[in-house]
């Protein structure tokens, strides 16, 4: 090799590099064009391509010239046209990712794939940023914009460990209803990843179960309580303490199951011997994971020696040694122990850290090609343990030899100096496939951004930017061992009892009807309404540019306040069995009462009158609703469920808002207070908002929809829903006025003119005639009269009316063996009925009910000419001879005729709530400490001013405050000088004070220095005289 004397460049440091900003952009050929000299530069028109202030969208430039462009937001994607629409480039797609020479990364070798993922938000929030950009596989990714999602990484590589996720899935489909149990957050993570299949998730509740865990504060893990350190020291700190924390949390239900342990834990032993009795001492070690130790090699530069394998190193640090001083017990003193491990077995998965932050010595092994192995073989012999890889793998013919594959790892990314590390998981989803696959699928998982990337990519680390930090092998016979056996155990307990928080302060009529385990137990098809409410936790933080433009920081962060959940059929349709407020430990920013209905007080413990429950209880009746396989039904379920951390497929929604939405007309989604009054007439929303009555009302329009797609007019009526919306501006009239009455298009209760003489009137008129045009009805099997036992019956609310005589008589049918009547199924009032006439008239009409009146008064009060027209309202009773057998006021209830059942339910109902006397008696013994206080008087003192001497009564003017006078020159001169001088006084007296004080402590220190110097000549005398 020649010799240099200057330094060459390839052992240049880094630091000369420095990041640098986008190229200036080029010049409109239009201005170039037309450009003139002018003074001391050119001039040109401006040929308004742009808005003021705008600037070209930045990108990114791969080696062919292509334009890798960031992302465009939902709502902008949606206003552009379908033929027009660009075909952009996704980011999983761009060759150019491997591409070393991009400008979007800091570093010369680093691609952008690795950087670090940020959420760009709209005024919209962050429903409306592009995730499916960034990954088009069908794993699904985790956001990023909460609190400690620095854990996505490490979460990531759990989900597809096989053992972890069977586990976790069991301990979720138990009983466990512990509110910080992380382990049933993992399983419920893991299953909202695995039905989302590629579309975009957030861990919410399990980081916020992690954060309120005190312990998890102390050690210095969450991003509060370490801002200092890094994250390579703090997500390995992290998962020692998530292993020991899920096993407690599985313990906590079965304590004498050692499953888990068997999975994660390695039982050995830690032998001591004293260095100077050869005192020997021996104890119990498990550990649930290994630290590797790099102490042992000899990694010197300057030493020629064979490079280390992965399999030496993880043997030195399954049999780690160390020398240091401790305890001995004979010797009774501190000495010199050496220390070393004995390992009894290995369990199926091995969770390792590589221990890179504290010895930098090992970051030159892993920057050797291959040096990390995908399998490795572990056996114990003989009390040591052996680790075998590559070849001598492949030859060794131990049957003790336990073979490991690499599930994945944690890797550190440093992309750039002006730019924060982040974690990234590099998994090979083949080990957790239900089907086995063969060749290897390796996937970069940073945050959002999903990728296919080749094995070598996968295990190719560089000690500038890439480091491992964490490490998942898992028993070869384990892979693609996925068990859903779980989903036929599920522990639906909590859904048929009622309990809550605060018990005494929550009256019996607040509780919810639960369900009836024999009659009413949920199953796959079942359809229950469902409605939530939000309060806000945390205040969107926003930035102004200088371009004057709000560019969000952080969005708006929610927390579920109250949860709704019906019955949609049955005997107890549209009660709810589940009716939750949540008890949120968080302070509450806005409890946004007009649109969530829920106060300040509603959700304390300690005052809230409503049934109260934790989060974790009320995510799990949600979830197991879901795992049952039940159709959720509700009026924007996409955002709620996504506010919820809890992901529903959508084959179990029905969303009115999707149902009632034709993007032809307007892309504009229709409220659930506009659609009710539109369809059914309800003024609903008025003051503020009711889950419940939120949910009923999404029944009612599912039910509606139904009737019309029955009809074959639904389109025909979303289209006059939304001709209405236009003209209204999509908002509700205000009740009373005329077009709340007339109403527009065909309501529950709306307009009674039909449109074509269909020989019906009243509440189903327009739906009849509709349906009369498309599907030819016979107009003579319709209703000609309206009876006033109509109006005032229970079924002209729901605006169903039979439309041939078959109908009716079944419903007589079923009236009869209701309420045991006995009621003929053709009565005689059918057969004798006279023949339909005109259109509300019967032929045998007399003009005796009919009576004239003026809907409006007359401005000029003067007699209605002729000419004018006056309404007539005909009111006809019906006849005694063709009364049906039957009840005489149907709108009453069961409970006005019918005694037995339930009357013994209302005496049932009436005795919980009652309070005997020998329970007065028993709480009069009981001490209240409330009341056991003494009495406190305050007594408040009024000041009186008195009025002046020659003030009169009439002087004073009631309610006007009287202004103060000022005082003269003269006397405000002399309250100065007498202020001045009194201030002069307590500064003088203070600085005598201290003046004596100062002499008195030198006085002191003089007595002090001459009692020193006499005693030091008094011992200086003794010893003299002791010589002498």
């Amino acid at each position: 090799m020649p010799y240099y004397r200057e330094k060459l460049l390839s052992v240049w440091s880094e630091d000369p590099i420095y990041e640098v900003g986008f190229l200036p952009p080029k010049v409109d050929p239009d201005i170039l064009k037309h450009m003139s000299p002018s003074g001391f530069g050119y001039r040109a028109h401006n040929p308004k391509k742009t808005l003021r202030n705008q600037l070209d969208r930045p990108s990114i430039v791969d080696s062919n010239g292509m334009a890798i462009t960031t992302p465009k937001f939902l709502s902008e994607r949606s206003h552009e046209a379908n033929g027009k629409m660009e075909q952009e480039r996704r980011i999983s797609d761009a060759e150019a990712f491997t591409n070393p020479s991009l400008t979007g990364s800091t570093k010369a070798d680093v691609p952008v794939m690795y950087r670090l993922m940020e959420i760009k938000y709209s005024r919209y929030g962050v429903d409306d940023f592009d995730f499916g950009y960034y990954n088009k596989t069908q794993y699904s990714g985790l956001e990023t914009h909460i609190t400690n999602s620095y854990l996505n990484p490490l979460l990531q590589l759990f989900k597809y460990i096989p053992l972890f996720r069977n586990l976790a899935l069991h301990h979720t489909a138990s009983s466990c209803l512990a509110e910080s149990c992380l382990l049933c957050e993992l399983g419920f993570l893991f299953d909202m990843l695995e039905k989302a299949e590629g579309q975009k998730c957030h861990a919410t509740n399990f980081l916020k179960a992690f954060s309120s865990l005190g312990e998890a504060s102390k050690l210095q893990l969450t991003e509060e309580a370490s801002p200092q350190s890094t994250l390579e020291v703090r997500i390995q700190a992290a998962n020692r303490f998530l292993l020991k924390q899920i096993g407690m949390d599985y313990h906590r239900i079965v304590p004498s199951d050692g499953k888990l342990d068997q999975t994660f834990v390695s039982h050995a032993f830690t032998n001591m011997r004293c260095t100077s009795c050869y005192h020997e001492t021996r104890r119990a070690s498990p550990k649930n994971l290994i630290d590797l130790s790099y102490h042992t090699l000899n990694l010197n530069p300057r030493v020629r020696s064979p490079t280390p394998a992965f399999s030496r190193v993880l043997k030195d640090s399954f049999e780690r040694e160390n020398n240091q001083r401790m305890w001995c017990d004979r010797c009774r003193r501190y000495q010199l122990v050496q220390s070393w491990e004995t390992v009894q077995n290995v369990p199926p998965v091995l969770m390792i850290n590589t221990g890179l932050n504290k010895q930098t010595d090992g970051r030159q092994l892993w920057s050797i090609p291959g040096w990390l192995p995908e399998k490795i073989g572990i056996g114990i012999d003989k009390g040591r343990i052996l680790c075998l890889e590559g070849e001598a793998l492949r030859v060794s013919q131990r049957n003790r030899l336990i073979t490991y594959d690499l599930v994945g790892l944690v890797a550190d990314v440093n992309s750039g100096e002006n730019q924060k590390s982040h974690m990234v998981s590099l998994i090979n989803v083949t080990h957790s496939s239900r089907q086995p696959e063969d060749e290897p699928q390796w996937h970069l998982f940073n945050d959002f951004l999903v990728r296919k990337v080749d094995k070598d990519e996968a295990l190719r680390f560089a000690t500038t930017w890439k480091t491992p930090t964490i490490l998942a092998y898992q028993y070869q016979g384990a892979s693609n061992a996925i068990d859903d056996s779980w989903r036929e155990s599920l522990d639906t307990s909590c859904l048929f009892m009622n309990w809550s928080l605060n018990p005494y302060n929550v009256l019996r009529q607040n509780w919810p009807c639960v369900l009836d385990p024999a009659t009413e137990q949920p199953v796959s098809g079942t359809h229950v309404p469902i409605d939530t409410e939000f309060v806000r936790l945390q205040q969107e933080e926003i930035e102004i540019l200088a371009t004057g433009d709000r560019q969000v920081i952080r969005p708006t962060r929610e927390g579920l306040a109250r949860v709704s959940v019906l019955r949609a059929s049955g005997p107890h349709e549209g009660l709810p069995f589940i009716d939750d407020y949540i008890s949120i430990s968080e302070p509450v920013v806005d409890y946004v009462t007009k649109y969530s209905g829920v106060s300040a007080g509603d959700l304390d413990p300690a005052v809230s009158a409503h049934p109260l429950v934790p989060l974790k209880v009320a995510y799990k009746k949600l979830w197991l609703l879901l795992n049952l396989g039940c159709i959720f039904v509700g009026h924007g379920l996409i955002k709620d469920f996504r506010n919820i951390d809890i992901f529903v497929p959508k084959a179990q929604i029905v969303d009115t808002v999707t149902l009632f939405y034709n993007p032809a007309r307007s892309k504009r989604n229709l409220s659930l207070r506009f659609l009710a009054w539109y369809l059914l007439k309800d003024n609903i929303q008025s003051e503020n908002h009711d889950s419940v009555e939120d949910a009923l009302t999404a029944l009612k329009l599912w039910r509606k929809y139904q009737e019309f797609q029955d009809a074959g007019i639904a389109e025909r009526m979303i289209d006059e829903i939304y001709t209405a919306g236009r003209k209204l501006n999509y908002k509700v009239p205000e009740k009373g006025s005329d077009k709340w009455l007339g109403g527009l298009g065909v309501p529950s209760r709306g307009r009674d003119t039909p449109d074509v003489d269909s020989g019906v009137s009243g509440p189903t008129a327009g739906l009849v005639a509709f349906a009369m045009k498309e599907n030819q009805y016979n107009a003579k099997t319709c209703m000609t009269t309206t009876r006033r036992d109509d109006l005032r019956s229970l079924s002209s609310s729901s605006g169903s009316v039979s439309a041939s005589e078959e109908v009716a008589i079944q419903w007589r049918q079923q009236l009869g063996q209701v309420y045991n009547t006995g009621l003929e199924a053709s009565p005689t009032w059918a057969s004798n009925r006279v023949p339909p006439g005109p259109i509300g008239r019967s032929n045998n009409q007399s003009d005796e009910g009919e009576y004239k009146f003026r809907l409006f008064s007359n401005k000029t009060k003067t007699a209605p000419t002729s000419s004018e027209q006056v309404s007539k309202v005909r009111i006809k009773s019906p006849s005694p001879g063709r009364k049906e057998p039957g009840f005489v006021c149907p709108e009453r209830s069961e409970d006005h005729y019918f005694t037995g059942e339930r009357a013994n339910l209302a005496r049932e109902r009436y005795r919980e709530v009652a309070i005997e006397g020998e329970h007065v008696l028993k709480e009069a013994l009981a001490r209240w400490p409330g009341f056991e206080l003494p009495w406190r008087v305050t007594t408040i003192y009024t000041s009186h001013t008195p009025k002046r001497p020659n003030a009169s009564p009439s002087d004073e003017v009631p309610g006007l405050v009287k202004k103060r006078k000022r005082s003269g020159k003269k006397k405000r001169i002399a309250i100065r000088v007498k202020t001045q001088s009194q201030t002069a006084r307590e500064n003088f007296v203070k600085q005598a004070e201290v003046s004596k004080e100062a002499a008195e402590r030198e006085k002191r220190n003089r007595r002090n220095r001459e009692k020193k110097v006499k005693r030091r000549e008094k011992a200086r005398a003794k010893k003299e005289g002791d010589r002498g």
